[in-house]
């Protein structure tokens, strides 16, 4: 008997490779064969022709970085940040925008075929007239290099920060509060924290901006409650950022990766800020979750509120419902609206928001959805239309049994990951639901990411 021996690799970390790049992957990432072997490579597009240099095998595929460009696409543009190639922040921008946009269209679909098992239209993804200085929030780790205090995003691959001048999808607020405060930490010798060594004071610098009020709120990330020289630094911020409301210290003594700590103290003005979406207000503190990119949240919302297609009877549930901002929008076509948020701050912030815009149709409960949506189904609650917009993992199981066994006349699922949006569709398609429309939105441009909004109704 003849034992078949599994085929190594063709392809050897260190070995330059000539590849024509074929597609894109779902992280933005070019893909090229090599005797049929699979191999990732950064930065490229389709139609480019490379030598780029193998930097890790695995069974299946290889990933190599591009030394020479030999041939470049028709859909290759010039990158409008100086970082880009070393930036881990985006990894687009060197294809041209209207074929990021048929990319995106295209991972959704194929996420929903591929995963979902769904062949149904995929609308073509709405994006921006103007897709840069996007993001209302810039949340950047800072470090220390040969005496040098750094800030930017961190590197591809790695925990190597990537000390930014500027960020082209940031509004330039947030840029200009990231230069004045490292500019102040190494005028003011405060100690930089080291991840390895777990040492050190200041971790991250967050900083949000407004659009609609062009308010800016700054939070400083430490490790300990002691910050010092704190009056001097919130002074100089009053002194050299414009509108800025509220200086925060997060308190954060944890090792990993989580930026913002749970204990908060404001060290001048007000822990929160002010943004408007149509005609309403909403307060902001550090931790509320908020769509990074205003322009986009309408066109997303306006979509989300199109689908559910209220008549003003119904009672609607919205799940992880943040600082309440899709709750709030809805609330005046709705008899009753009831938002589930696991994060504290944002539950006291919808309910602050309520009040702020004379909502009074509306209530919010604490608690992880997969666990307050089936007790309040116990407790005879029951949506006609459920709006849900989970993280990246998507919804618990035990969350999507409890939505098929409401059985609303519509579900409206936003999602940031198509991968876990497919998986969820699955199960409701499964489950008594049809998939009616699917509008991807661009959310985040010059990256690999899709916000997707996608219309269920019972069967």
């Amino acid at each position: 008997m003849t034992v078949s021996k599994k085929r190594q690799p063709p392809v050897s970390k260190g070995q330059k490779l000539e590849l024509e790049i074929e597609r894109l992957n779902h992280e933005g990432e070019g893909v090229g064969r090599f005797q049929g072997f699979t191999v990732f490579v950064p930065q490229t597009v389709p139609g480019d022709k490379v030598i780029a240099r193998v930097i890790s095998v695995q069974k299946s595929y290889a990933r190599a970085l591009p030394e020479t460009v030999i041939t470049a696409s028709p859909l290759r543009v010039e990158p409008h940040c100086e970082h880009f190639a070393v930036c881990g922040g985006c990894q687009l921008q060197h294809l041209d925008y209207s074929e990021q946009l048929r990319r995106k269209t295209e991972m959704v679909r194929d996420a929903l075929q591929r995963i979902g098992g769904l062949d149904v239209p995929v609308l073509p993804t709405i994006g921006m007239s103007d897709p840069w200085h996007y993001r209302n929030k810039a949340q950047v780790p800072v470090g220390q290099e040969a005496g040098k205090v750094s800030a930017g995003f961190y590197a591809k691959r790695s925990h190597k920060i990537v000390d930014l001048t500027a960020c082209p999808i940031q509004h330039p607020a947030n840029d200009q509060v990231v230069h004045v405060v490292r500019s102040l930490l190494a005028e003011l010798a405060i100690p930089i924290y080291n991840e390895v060594e777990h040492q050190g004071i200041i971790r991250h610098i967050m900083a949000r901006t407004s659009f609609a009020t062009g308010e800016v709120l700054v939070v400083l990330v430490t490790n300990g409650p002691h910050l010092p020289k704190a009056e001097q630094i919130a002074a100089e911020l009053q002194a050299q950022i414009p509108n800025l409301v509220g200086v925060v210290q997060s308190i954060n003594t944890r090792r990993g990766n989580t930026v913002l700590g749970d204990k908060e103290k404001t060290l001048w003005g007000q822990p929160y800020l002010t943004e408007k979406l149509g005609s309403l207000q909403f307060r902001l503190s550090p931790r509320s979750f908020f769509q990074v990119n205003p322009q986009q949240t309408e066109v997303l919302y306006r979509i989300a509120k199109a689908y559910a297609a209220l008549q003003g009877s119904e009672t609607v549930f919205d799940l992880y419902c943040g600082i309440g901002t899709i709750a709030l929008l809805v609330s005046d076509a709705a008899a009753k609206v009831v938002g589930v948020e696991i994060v504290p701050d944002a539950v006291e912030d919808a309910r602050q928001n309520a009040i702020l815009n004379g909502i009074t149709n509306v209530e919010f409960h604490l608690g992880a959805a997969e666990i307050v949506v089936p007790k309040l189904y116990l407790q005879g609650y029951k949506a006609d239309v459920l709006l849900v917009d989970p993280p990246r993992k998507g919804c618990d199981e035990a969350l999507l049994k409890t939505m098929a066994a409401m059985q609303p006349e519509r579900i409206v699922y936003i999602s940031c990951n198509p991968a876990t949006l497919a998986r969820d569709l699955k199960y409701l398609t499964a489950h008594g639901f049809t998939v009616n429309d699917v509008q991807p939105v661009d959310m985040f441009p010059q990256t690999a990411h899709v916000e997707t909004v996608v219309l269920m109704s019972r069967l």
